[in-house]
């Protein structure tokens, strides 16, 4: 469970550093590729820690910012393969290290260890941004050239960027919590505001397509990080 945790924290780290900064990356690449080392020898992984840096680094390659990706959705496919893989193969430990130690002593309930807690995180780190690039990916997978490279321009809706990661985020948290009416409700509000965007679609129908695949793919997403952090809680 520690491996899929860092796995998902490493990439959706690279991809939030991508976004945010502009110059000279490869500094902060690198120093959040040691401070997520030092974390995980302080949870006694040191070898999840690493693998998960190593997939980050593949990850930047085969999932550009801009443009096609190099290998379309394999990429994401074999990561959410990797994360399940992690969470059965590994899915609790007896020593946490020093950090899971430090977790045990002082952690509010006993119900939740070190393990769920570094799972979550790395979720929900990922859905921020990552999420908007598995998103990226299936529109130019399925809308091909009508999807323009930047990400921006027609048929984007406006606030995308903004939206998609705040609705998975709310629909990673009321997964976990049960509560699927208000789920129903965030997706149907949801429809309700872009629909007057969606009205004003040519014939081509390509808003409506964009928001549909758009949707589905972010919706799938978060539900695939809720139930991996759901498995990972049952199967420890």
């Amino acid at each position: 469970m520690i491996a899929a945790g860092l796995l998902l924290l490493a990439v959706g780290s690279v991809d939030l550093l991508r976004q945010m900064i502009r110059s000279r990356r490869w500094i902060a690449f690198a120093a959040v590729a040691v401070a997520l080392v030092v974390v995980s020898a302080g949870l006694d992984a040191v070898i999840a820690g690493l693998l998960a840096v190593a997939v980050a680094a593949i990850w930047t390659w085969v999932v550009p910012e801009h443009g096609p990706a190099r290998a379309g959705l394999w990429p994401v496919a074999l990561l959410a393969l990797a994360a399940a893989a992690c969470v059965v193969i590994a899915p609790g430990r007896v020593r946490p290290g020093m950090l899971g130690e430090m977790w045990t002593t002082y952690r509010p309930t006993d119900a939740v260890s070190v393990d769920v807690i570094v799972l979550v995180v790395g979720c929900l780190v990922f859905l921020l941004e990552s999420g908007n690039a598995v998103v990226r990916i299936a529109l130019r997978s399925e809308m091909g050239g009508r999807v323009a490279p930047d990400e921006t321009a027609t048929p984007t809706l406006k606030g995308g960027r903004l939206i998609g990661p705040l609705e998975r985020i709310l629909v990673f948290v009321l997964t976990l919590a049960g509560a699927y009416t208000l789920i129903a409700a965030v997706l149907a509000a949801k429809g309700i505001v872009r629909f007057p965007e969606i009205s004003r679609d040519g014939d081509g129908g390509d808003r409506a397509e964009y928001f549909l695949i758009g949707s589905l793919v972010s919706w799938v997403t978060s539900l695939a990080a809720a139930f991996l952090v759901w498995w990972g809680v049952h199967a420890g």
